[in-house]
């Protein structure tokens, strides 16, 4: 009878183990794919920076250090960068495209020409579609995050490795207060 009931303890043992370890997986699957929702957003971004560079730069060649700085950053091998990397060199694009976009202020020409209309649109809709898979990513990092460190499955997470994950935070200049001077 003893030999049946440690049988039985070691049974739901193993099944609270091998649900636990299969729950864990699945979560990390969806942190995995929800970065790569980012990063295929991130990487279109950057894919249209050149296009965008290129057009202000006839109308405002005498802005060279905003112009140089994004295609500097922008030259680097977006493909070679690691997950944490892509997030910094997006926050960094990100900065110089608000820059860009700022100069483009000063040259009423272009903001009416068709294509800088066209890039600075398609920009707004790309910032948008990060800013969403950001959402779900930070989303599916919480749930995540949330199974591994909640007993029982801490245990399970400890024994086969599982690491929290960093969600994505803003920059510092992006919690500032925006001045709106009239």
């Amino acid at each position: 009878m003893v030999l049946y009931i440690i049988i039985g303890v070691v049974a739901i043992l193993l099944i609270f183990v091998f649900v636990t370890f299969n729950k864990l997986v699945s979560l990390k699957n969806m942190v995995k794919e929800a970065f790569s929702t980012m990063d295929v957003y991130l990487k279109k971004r950057w894919d249209l920076v050149p296009n965008l560079v290129e057009c202000v730069k006839g109308y405002a060649s005498h802005e060279q250090s905003t112009l140089e700085e994004i295609v500097k950053l922008r030259n680097t091998t977006y493909d070679s960068l690691s997950n944490t990397d892509k997030v910094e060199a997006g926050e960094k694009m990100k900065m110089g495209m608000a820059k860009l976009m700022m100069l483009a202020e000063s040259y009423p020409e272009l903001k009416a020409d068709k294509n800088f209309r066209e890039l600075s649109e398609q920009l707004i809709k790309i910032e948008d579609d990060i800013a969403n898979s950001r959402k779900y990513y930070n989303g599916t990092v919480k749930n995540y995050n949330i199974a591994i460190l909640t007993i029982p499955n801490n245990i399970v997470a400890k024994l086969f490795g599982f690491k929290e994950e960093k969600m994505f935070e803003a920059a510092e200049s992006e919690k500032e207060n925006v001045k709106v001077e009239l």
